[in-house]
């Protein structure tokens, strides 16, 4: 079964409009004094260099590890898997030139390309594709994206710990033949394997060095820019490789990233023309929105909060639920983020259409709504039944932003005249933040999502029990089950319905609260073309192009 029958698989799964993982640091990041400007001024005349803001520094450049659009927006560029999505947001090939599958939609043997090279010289052999997704499930690894990989046989059990590296289904048949085995037919599959979780590494440099990865002297990658500076909490530098399998493509000499994560700060450089994309600062939307160098496009997430639900008075469903009622999604998104985005009402994004042809948002409707008099009530019956006479102090968290700041202090006014609540903010740097987070220190806590590929399972499975990306403490067996049942079942019809049911179980216990569904919106310098930005979070540089 040749590539083309993917298609038909992709179109009777879901339309690829999405796809994070999901990643918790949307829009997020680290203040930085300046951008570097040494490399701007060694520009040469005939150079096409490109300047972009990358916000902070990368959680990290290896792979299975760097799992956010931090890390995505380089590491997209400077390295590839066996699939790359084009510029209709489709799997494409990429390392791999061509694949067959299996007849009974479970074995995918993939042909990589005699000219896929590493950026040292080296051929990007199946035995890498075996050794970074067998490192990417190792639990010694303690990769983020590891569950992506549960749709590969053996893939969870090794992770777990309930299995080996042997049992897991990847195969090097001969240097160019990778052969995967997945644990039931998954269409979108070529999709999952394009995000970076699924990027080789290259086995001899690994293991010379196991931090190949945390240096630009040291980073080898198989992309179609190579690492060329890396100024950390500064700036990177990337230029073209040119032992890039298809470097023909490539029109850019180099990209410099700045990493500032004040919007205002970000405008000023783009007018000063340090910067060629900026983000609209929210204070400035009204006045900016309608100009000619403004780019509004799809992307699948959502942006929400955690509630810790193993921390008071979190404990309790109607407390959770209270809180959640007396937010006003509309009133946020029109009068502070103000960049056109769609409040949430339930945690899947538009833009997923099901066999029916309807869409995952239209058809399981609104999960939570604005309702102060309803939050009042079950605020009392909630505190009425943890013997509480007045509410334990609640602190809210949110990890160093303009923006994020801007959205906590709305929320903190919203629970205090909705409910009359006073609640407390604090904020910390983004990898403080998140490993508090992930260590359930927070009581409750902003986080984003962007999907890691285009099907609704992805946003819904990252709160099935222990799983990395649920750091609310919650656990539910019906959940659980349902997730379970959806991953399994290959009557697209039946798959849905569980996902619907999943989500309705998710809302009923509501261990977090949406604010509103994502969208790119950036300004961008007229001279400025072919920059692809994926509903799933990943940004492609390969055709673009400054004049």
């Amino acid at each position: 079964m040749k590539k083309w029958l993917f298609f038909l698989f992709a179109v009777l799964a879901v339309i690829v409009l999405t796809a994070c993982t999901a990643n918790e640091s949307a829009g997020e990041g680290d203040p930085s004094e300046s951008n570097d400007s040494d490399d701007a001024q060694t520009e040469e005349p005939s150079e096409k260099v490109l300047y972009l803001n990358n916000g902070v520094e990368p959680t990290s450049f290896d792979p299975p590890i760097g799992f956010d659009s931090n890390s995505w927006q380089a590491l997209n560029n400077l390295m590839e898997g066996l699939t790359r999505l084009g510029k209709d947001d489709q799997p494409q090939p990429a390392t791999a030139e061509d694949w067959d599958i299996s007849d009974d939609g479970k074995e995918y043997t993939f042909y990589i390309r005699d000219d896929a090279k590493w950026s040292n010289g080296d051929d990007v052999t199946a035995d890498d594709f075996v050794y970074a997704w067998k490192r990417m499930l190792d639990p010694e690894t303690g990769s983020p994206a590891a569950f992506l990989g549960y749709f590969i046989e053996g893939g969870e059990a090794f992770n777990s710990g309930e299995g080996s590296a042997d049992d897991v289904a990847v195969v090097a048949e001969d240097d160019k033949t990778f052969k995967v085995t997945l644990t039931a037919p998954t269409g979108y599959f070529l999709n999952v394997i394009a995000n970076p979780a699924f990027f080789p590494i290259n086995q001899a440099v690994a293991e010379e060095n196991p931090e190949w990865f945390a240096e630009a002297d040291t980073f080898v990658g198989n992309g179609p820019f190579i690492l060329e500076s890396w100024k950390h909490d500064t700036s990177m530098v990337m230029a073209k490789n040119d032992q890039y399998w298809d470097a023909e493509t490539v029109k850019l000499d180099k990209v410099n990233w700045a990493m500032v994560n004040d919007s205002n700060t970000e405008y000023q450089m783009y007018q000063s023309g340090d910067l060629d994309t900026s983000g609209v600062p929210s204070d400035m939307a009204e006045e900016l929105m309608s100009g000619d160098d403004v780019i509004i496009e799809d992307q699948a997430g959502t942006y929400f909060y955690r509630f810790n639900v193993t921390k008071e008075p979190f404990q309790n469903t109607k407390i959770r639920k209270a809180f959640a009622m007396a937010v006003d999604q509309q009133q946020i998104v029109e009068y502070v983020t103000k960049n056109g985005e769609k409040p949430a009402y339930g945690f899947v994004a538009p833009g997923f259409t099901g066999p029916s042809g309807n869409d995952f948002r239209e058809t399981n409707g609104n999960l939570v709504e604005f309702d102060p008099e309803k939050a009042k009530t079950l605020l009392e019956e909630g505190m009425a039944e943890e013997g509480y006479d007045e509410l334990p102090p609640v602190t809210l968290s949110y990890n160093t932003s303009d923006s994020h700041k801007a959205i906590a202090e709305t929320l903190q006014q919203m629970l205090k005249q909705n409910i009359g609540v006073d609640v407390e903010l604090a904020n910390a740097e983004w990898n403080v933040f998140l490993q508090d987070q992930k260590d359930l220190k927070h009581q409750l806590s902003r986080s984003s999502f962007l999907h890691d590929y285009a099907d609704p399972i992805n946003a819904l499975e990252s709160f099935i029990t222990d799983s990395s990306m649920n750091r609310t403490g919650w656990s539910n067996a019906e959940f659980d089950g349902l997730i379970a049942k959806a991953k399994a079942e290959a009557n697209e019809e039946k798959r849905w319905e569980y996902m619907y049911e999943a989500e309705k179980v998710l809302f009923d216990e509501m261990p977090i609260f949406p604010i509103y569904f994502y969208n790119q919106v950036l300004l961008q310098k007229e001279n400025v073309t072919g920059i692809v930005r994926h509903p799933v979070g990943y940004m492609e540089l390969k055709w673009a192009d400054k004049n």
